[in-house]
């Protein structure tokens, strides 16, 4: 019975995470800012067969290493429908991330609190919108998570040496997939520590030589990929591969590090970002944080190694200049689990309750409030939202109507849960909302966010003979093309693509178009003679035939100063 009753929860589990992460899958195309670039380096991976470097455009692509571009140009390769084939890694990582976190909290400690520590952690609202993304964080998580994973089965179950090796190796392909894969290791820190001052429970084995067969499955697979990039960047005699192999492993990592030049934030910013993006188990921290000092003060390893890793994390991201709130993700699932031991006599608690409730409450109201303020139609709201996301005018009572449902559902919810089960409450709420999301609100901002809408109007506007070349254009555009492209460069100068564009199209002008981003525009076209297609990602597309060309295409002082603040920074000034 036991068994029957385990069994039935875990699935239960599992399927909830299929539906709430899995919704959607298929129905949509990639969305900026992140998804089409990688969608697209893949594409072109497979289209060219250069796995190694890969490209966007005709420029080589090294802002990330290419691991999330090859799981996503292997799917398509067997699952021939970049639809399902660019998301799928994500919802594998996450399924993948849950798993562990669940085992993890049954070995050790019971496994109703490993079951704890996953419901947690797949209703952060954090993990749960990141899984649904095609970014590489979600998979930069799963394997940092699973480097944990094998790292905690040795220190405090073991010794499991096969476990230790895999911690070692899985943080190895973190550091290939975004390069902060070594965070992970970052847990043998606390674990020294209470190890010297000689807590229950852990082992470190450190005069045992398989021990030192950890760091070398590390470096194998961190050489999966770096070895033969190199060696081809530094044997090819390719000027364009040894930048590439520069940027990569310098500028973007160590330099980007320490001298970030983007997303400058105040050093206490992760502070805000865990209480209002890690809900709605953070609610809970004000009760934890006595109960977590208690079992510190009882010297209990499990907390020590979980909590010291979190503060270590938090620290280690607190220290640059640039910071974003996916920096801080891959301490979540080793904060929910540290949570997990607490959630069963937390839940009990009148107080706790209450906080959930109005939590809950609160969302409900939200919602409500949404799907009156879009069916009222307000002028004034209405127009905005057309105007920035090139969306249909009937999109906002769809989206009215959608929220009132949910905000219907919320009211039910609370209504059926009752004062000492609010926690159901806010699941069945969150678990709604995330599968509209997915199966409502995926198809109807496709065309807008993903450009397919834009990209389809310019191919019937110029007609199927008809070559295109793009100029200012975003990752999307390339992507959704309906015909093979021109491009003229992607971080190059926007006038200096409309320039090269300009002389390209004169080849041929009755049957060559541009299509110019509206920020790229300069003076030296003529409006008039020219055709706004649409908005896509709250930016303006303009087509430009030959003959509304006026003059020479040099920006004034103004325009290049528009373009320089609109852009950003580029090493490219020539």
């Amino acid at each position: 019975m036991l068994k029957t009753r385990a069994s039935r929860e875990f699935w239960l589990l599992a399927l909830m995470a299929l539906l709430v992460i899995g919704a959607g899958l298929g129905m949509r195309d990639p969305w900026p800012s992140d998804e089409p670039r990688f969608a697209l380096v893949a594409k072109q991976m497979v289209l060219s067969g250069d796995w190694l470097f890969p490209h966007r455009g005709t420029e080589l692509y090294s802002d990330k290493p290419p691991m999330l571009m090859w799981f996503q140009a292997t799917l398509f390769t067997v699952l021939g429908n970049w639809r399902v084939a660019f998301l799928l890694p994500s919802l594998l990582a996450a399924l993948g991330t849950l798993a562990c976190v669940y085992d993890l909290g049954r070995r050790l400690w019971t496994r109703q609190v490993g079951l704890y520590a996953a419901w947690a952690l797949l209703f952060a609202v954090h993990f749960t919108f990141q899984s649904k993304r095609a970014q590489i964080d979600p998979l930069v998580v799963f394997f940092i998570t699973l480097a944990n994973y094998g790292l905690l089965r040795h220190l405090l179950c073991g010794p499991a040496w096969r476990w230790w090796w895999l911690g070692w190796f899985a943080a190895g392909l973190g550091v290939i997939t975004k390069g902060v894969g070594f965070i992970a290791l970052l847990m043998l820190v606390p674990a020294i520590i209470a190890a010297a001052l000689g807590w229950p429970r852990l082992r470190l084995h450190l005069r045992d030589v398989r021990f030192w067969l950890g760091p070398l499955a590390f470096v194998l697979a961190v050489a999966l990929w770096l070895v033969p990039m190199v060696v081809t960047a530094t044997s090819s005699g390719l000027a364009e591969y040894r930048a590439y192999m520069n940027d990569i492993l310098f500028k973007q990592t160590a330099k980007r590090y320490a001298q970030s030049w983007d997303h400058h934030n105040p050093w206490w910013y992760f502070l805000g970002v865990m209480p209002s993006m890690w809900i709605p188990a953070f609610l809970l921290v004000p009760w934890a944080i006595p109960a977590w000092w208690r079992r510190l003060r009882r010297r209990d390893p499990r907390y020590l190694l979980l909590l010291g890793w979190w503060l270590l994390i938090l620290l280690f991201f607190s220290i640059p200049h640039g910071k974003r709130d996916v920096y801080i993700l891959p301490a979540l699932p080793m904060f929910c689990l540290a949570l997990a031991p607490l959630l069963p006599g937390l839940l009990r608690r009148r107080d706790v309750q209450w906080v959930l409730g109005g939590f809950a409450a609160l969302l409900t109201l939200a919602l409500l409030g949404i799907g009156v303020a879009m069916l009222a139609g307000d002028p004034g709201f209405e127009r905005r939202w057309i105007f920035e996301r090139g969306v249909s005018g009937g999109l906002t009572a769809t989206l009215g109507w959608v929220a009132l449902v949910l905000g219907s559902w919320g009211l039910v919810s609370l209504a059926f849960s009752g004062r000492r089960r609010f926690h159901w409450a806010v699941v069945s709420i969150l678990a709604l909302a995330w599968v509209a999301y997915g199966l409502v609100g995926s198809p109807l901002f496709n065309d807008s966010s993903s450009a397919r809408g834009l990209m389809y109007q310019t191919g019937q506007r110029i007609g199927p003979d008809a070559e295109l070349g793009l100029v200012g254009w975003k990752e999307q555009n390339l992507l959704m093309s309906d015909r093979p492209v021109r491009t003229f460069g992607f971080r190059r100068r926007w006038y200096r693509q409309l320039q090269d564009g300009r002389e390209w199209q004169a080849q041929d002008p009755a049957r060559r178009w541009l299509l110019v981003q509206e920020a790229a525009m300069l003076t030296c076209v003529d409006r008039r003679q020219s055709e706004r297609v649409g908005v896509a990602n709250r930016r303006g597309w303009w087509l430009v035939p030959a003959h509304a060309f006026e003059g020479q295409c040099r920006p004034s002082a103004v325009e290049l100063a528009r373009i320089r603040r609109e852009q950003g920074k580029d090493d490219d000034e020539q």
